[in-house]
């Protein structure tokens, strides 16, 4: 999307001269709002350390991020053991950030594509344009999300507009609240939550956008705040506890959150505070929709509370704040230095509390049935899992 005029994507290939020798170029998100920083990638570690220490974040840009690590430690083996170093690689990669399903999804079709093909260095050339594919796919994927969400959005504007009487369109705003960031920060372009907001503002309509702060990474003020402004949507921060007030007072027409994982029975995995805010909507009748790609959806899993994989983070995340003081970027501790600190990345909402998921193929509810019909060649698999 933009940033300060010109049209930028999460990641982008370098290509060398040869097959070999391919750089990925991603902007570090840790410098953001206060520096663009672009960083380029080339090697393995270089892509795990990208993802655990979150230089790229967001569910689907981390599986295009892997996806690219896989070609590079294709290129790197050394070993007569082509298999078991391949095998160390993706243990290494999924272990960098657990939760989110796409990493899987990403990986494995690379590795599909390479299992009957003898020659490493054809594996290498297979792997990268497997990648380079995924990177495409990612951002059609976001436009068609972007479209089915969108009439969502046209409804409850027309429904706010007729119950304000029949001049009142001009006046009748969409009240947004999300959590975290689902924006093409969290893809390679468009986003999930946020190729609906674009949709919408382009095809005339007027939207508001609270954005919940996020701790204890603060991805929303110092993420969305930043792309929605750079974006020209008008959006205002406010702390994570205030979205409960704000349903009250009748503020938010629509919670739209992402996620990183979701069982084939409908629960969902996002960014920790995510539950809280569909039990807050759920108490004041505002719908509570999930935007996803289909690469997020695991097959394999039902009752997301038990079974989905919550990764703990680091406790400074919680003791420490970071921001800009003058010119730099510095870190301040906010608690007693010893405190005890528990840290889960993310937590479920279960399916009960989620209206609705907007993929690419369509608008459904959240249970199995109903994501079957959306896709139906996964429907076989899942039943024998």
């Amino acid at each position: 999307m933009i940033i300060n005029g010109e049209h930028y994507t999460s990641v982008s290939f370098v290509p060398s001269r040869g097959i070999r020798g391919n750089l990925i170029r991603i902007i570090d998100q840790r410098f953001l709002p206060f520096q663009v920083v672009f960083k380029t990638l080339s090697s393995l570690d270089e892509v795990v350390t990208a993802i655990s220490e979150m230089q790229v974040r967001g569910a689907p840009l981390i599986g295009i991020t892997a996806a690219f690590g896989l070609v590079f430690a294709i290129d790197e083996c050394r070993s007569e053991d082509f298999e078991s170093w391949i095998d160390k690689s993706v243990d290494k990669i999924l272990q960098a950030r657990p939760t989110a399903s796409n990493t899987e999804y990403c990986l494995r079709k690379i590795l599909d594509r390479i299992r009957e093909v003898p020659d490493v260095l054809d594996k290498h050339e297979i792997a990268l344009e497997t990648a380079l594919e995924l990177m495409e796919e990612d951002k059609s994927i976001c436009r068609a999300i972007g479209e089915n969400g969108f009439e969502i959005i046209e409804e409850l504007y027309n429904r706010k507009a007729a119950s304000q009487g029949k001049d009142s369109k001009e006046r009748s705003v969409v009240n947004i609240l999300t959590h975290c960031n689902a924006g093409w920060l969290a893809c390679v372009d468009y986003g999930t939550v946020t190729s609906i907001i674009y949709n919408a503002r382009e095809k005339g309509i007027d939207l508001h956008v609270w954005v919940d702060e996020t701790r204890p990474k603060n991805q929303g003020a110092r993420l969305t705040v930043w792309e929605l402004t750079q974006n020209g949507v008008s959006n205002t921060l406010i702390t994570d506890n205030a979205g409960g007030h704000l349903m009250q007072k009748g503020l938010v027409d629509l919670v739209l959150v992402g996620c990183d994982r979701v069982t084939r029975d409908g629960d969902a995995a996002n960014k920790i505070g995510t539950y809280l805010k569909a039990l807050a909507a759920y108490d004041n009748d505002i719908p509570f929709y999930v935007a996803l790609p289909s690469s997020t959806i695991d097959w394999t899993l039902d009752d997301g509370v038990k079974n989905i994989p919550i990764e703990n983070r680091d406790d400074r995340e919680v003791k420490y704040v970071e921001g800009r003081c003058e010119k730099e970027i510095k870190s301040v501790l906010i608690t007693e230095k010893n405190a005890t600190v528990f840290n889960p990345g993310f937590d479920v909402t279960p399916a009960r509390y989620i209206t609705g998921f907007i993929t690419e193929r369509g608008i459904c509810k959240a249970n199995r049935k109903e994501i079957s019909r959306l896709f139906p060649e996964y429907t076989s698999e899942s039943e024998n899992n």
